[in-house]
């Protein structure tokens, strides 16, 4: 038992750094137990090798280790031919990364990059500085270390749209193999529709093992409404289900454990962590990608790719490597003083996000919903460290979700255009601490709004914009790889968008007045929202003005590499998602995406990764075997 007590006393400071002593004080017992029942889970030889005696070449390079480079990185190394290496700025996963219900505290850690939007008065003015924060994962198995592990595929017309903008081979027939290729459904009733799910892939794929009664309260709600209780990953999306989780026991699935731990033996895979990518090396002459610059132990470093470099950094890192690099708008790489190599006027454009409301909440009556101060305390702990059980395995209280469509969409359409996230906590429920700093509130705002209901019974509605019509941007401070991009949300650019977003308040509001919900005695929190005390309650413009102010992001960036026919000035790659303009470079990751998808966006960005690296390894493949037939044809003549 001598490492478990080198895990404990390593678990307690680490979780005293990342939440502070006072905030989740069932925390170092928590580690203890987890220490001295599992061990064995978090033996350093169990972890990924950190390799460093990195090769001078490799047949492929990889960058970024998160959703989408962690699969590419597992799919090129199973040919053990071929030599790959996997760059990723962060460091490892932890004890406390896999607990799902403090994933919240994670934000502003040391796993997260800390991005902030430019200030906008159109938006976020709750937060401060009018700035929204941008969570993204700087960790191996990047942003599925952070995220709340919905499991949302999106709906079918998402894929037949971006065919029929000229990317063939993208329709939802053609995609649906990928998905199912990663999938490992652990629920039994589900898994038997073989048509759309799958078991023994890498990614395990389930429901929450723990539940409040509010989560059968909302599906109830949802058929009072009209409403069919349903599958939302199978052949109809509109309608209520529990959602699915990228989680393993109670404990989150990260691309990362999901993909590369499994591997980390292969001899021909290299991960390199605390390797922050600077540059892609790009001969200028002949315009082909042979390897990358990156910094790692305070030193600047060289790889080089005999056959690809891939992007996988995610929708604000690919695009600003790509003009670190010399790809990009002409006009603004001249004026950040970077020489143009090739003239894409679309890198960092067309900028997507999914938004939502954030501080639509109902009270109730009875201590059913996830309070932390009470559900999270050291029995709790115990349970979770022994059984894998218990409410530590809640995604922050999230256990319904809903697709319905407003008076803006077509009724007797599966084209729903707000989700709900239903969820038996709301922004107060963990005394105004986590969430309230994942969301950027100043503290002025929630103190008036919500610091009186701290730690009371309560649910939350959601309501989130499906497919914005907004688009923003993404530009270079300078030509220095460590200051952070400009990034520029321009939520609500669209008048469209306010319109939908307002008619999803409307109706989340309506979810507490249904019987379902009203036998918890369910009442809404009408106190006038700071910023619209002038406007009169429950008008349109109310609502517009409570949706600029508690703006959500959903941390759904994307777009900003977008993938499109060569007839498209502003499409990054083509349809196999090679970088127009170079060779040897492709980008694999949501940033690829011509445009949103109906839902959370994990899963997609996974399936993207599926499906880029078999385009990569059918392209090789078919190389080598030609090279392969030369040769013989050379040695038969010779003979």
């Amino acid at each position: 038992m001598v490492h478990a007590g080198t895990v404990l006393i390593s678990s307690i400071k680490l979780a005293t750094k990342l939440v502070g002593g006072g905030k989740l004080l069932f925390l170092p017992t928590f580690l203890a137990a987890l220490a001295y029942y599992n061990y064995d889970l978090y033996d350093p030889e169990s972890r990924l090798v950190n390799e460093r005696n990195l090769r001078s070449e490799y047949d492929f390079i990889v960058v970024g280790g998160g959703s989408a480079g962690a699969i590419v990185a597992n799919r090129l190394s199973a040919n053990p031919e071929w030599n790959v290496l996997l760059l990723e700025a962060g460091g490892h996963e932890s004890e406390i990364t896999d607990v799902p219900v403090i994933s919240l505290y994670l934000h502003g850690s040391k796993y997260d990059w800390k991005y902030k939007t430019q200030p906008d008065p159109s938006a976020c003015k709750a937060m401060k500085g009018n700035r929204c924060c941008w969570t993204r994962g700087k960790v191996i198995g990047g942003s599925s270390v952070l995220n709340t592990m919905l499991y949302v595929r999106g709906n079918k017309r998402d894929y037949d749209n971006w065919e029929k903008l000229g990317n063939p081979g993208w329709g939802f027939e053609d995609v649906l193999p990928y998905f199912k290729k990663s999938q490992d459904q652990r629920n039994p009733y589900l898994a038997k529709n073989t048509r759309y799910h799958a078991t023994g892939g890498y990614l395990t794929v389930q429901d929450s093992p723990w539940n409040t009664p509010l989560g059968v309260a909302f599906l109830q709600a949802g058929e009072e409404m009209g409403y069919e209780i349903r599958d939302i990953n199978a052949e109809t999306q509109t309608g209520y289900g529990l959602y699915q989780f990228t989680m393993r026991r109670g404990y989150r699935c990260s691309s990362s454990k999901a993909f590369l731990q499994p591997i980390r033996l292969r001899r021909n895979l290299h991960v390199a962590l605390w390797s922050h990518v600077t540059k892609v090396l790009i001969d200028p002459e002949s315009k082909r990608a042979y390897g990358v610059e990156f910094e790692r132990d305070g030193l600047k470093k060289t790889a080089l790719a005999k056959r690809e470099v891939v992007l996988s950094a995610g929708a604000i890192n690919s695009p600003q490597l790509l003009m670190l690099s010399g790809v990009g708008p002409e006009e603004h790489l001249k004026n950040v003083n970077i020489p143009l190599i090739h003239h894409s006027p679309g890198v960092g454009e067309n900028l997507m996000d999914h938004v939502a409301v954030g501080g639509l909440l109902f009270l109730i009556d009875f201590p059913v919903s996830l309070v932390m101060n009470r559900v999270v305390n050291i029995p709790a702990a115990l349970r979770y460290a022994v059984l894998g059980e218990g409410p530590l395995t809640s995604s922050i209280g999230l256990e319904t979700v809903a697709f319905i469509t407003t008076k803006y969409g077509n009724q007797s359409d599966d084209w729903p255009d707000i989700e709900f996230m239903l969820t038996s906590t709301s922004t107060n429920s963990d005394g105004g601490t986590a969430a309230k700093k994942a969301h950027c509130l100043r503290d002025d705002f929630y103190d008036e709004l919500l610091a009186d209901l701290n730690n009371k019974d309560v649910f939350g509605v959601f309501p989130m914009l499906l497919r914005p019509k907004s688009r923003g941007r993404l530009l270079l401070r300078s030509n220095s790889p460590h200051q952070y991009p400009l990034l520029y949300h321009n939520y609500f650019s669209h008048p469209d968008d306010i319109r939908v977003l307002r008619e999803g308040v409307k109706a989340a509001v309506a979810v507490g007045e249904t019987t379902a919900m009203k036998r918890f005695g369910a009442r809404f929190h009408a106190r006038p929202v700071p910023g619209c005390k002038t406007i009169e309650q429950f008008t349109d413009e109310y609502w517009e003005c409570v949706i600029r102010q508690y703006t959500m992001t959903i941390y759904h960036m994307s777009g900003t590499s977008k993938m499109g026919p060569p007839t498209d000035p502003f499409a990054v790659v083509d349809p196999k998602l090679r970088v127009y303009g170079i060779q040897g470079l492709r980008v694999i990751d949501a940033s690829i995406m011509p445009q949103i998808t109906n839902g959370n966006i994990n899963a997609p960005t996974m399936m993207i990764a599926e499906k880029g690296s078999d385009m990569i390894i059918n392209y090789w493949k078919g190389i080598d075997t030609k090279r392969r037939k030369r040769r013989s044809a050379l040695n038969i003549t010779i003979s």
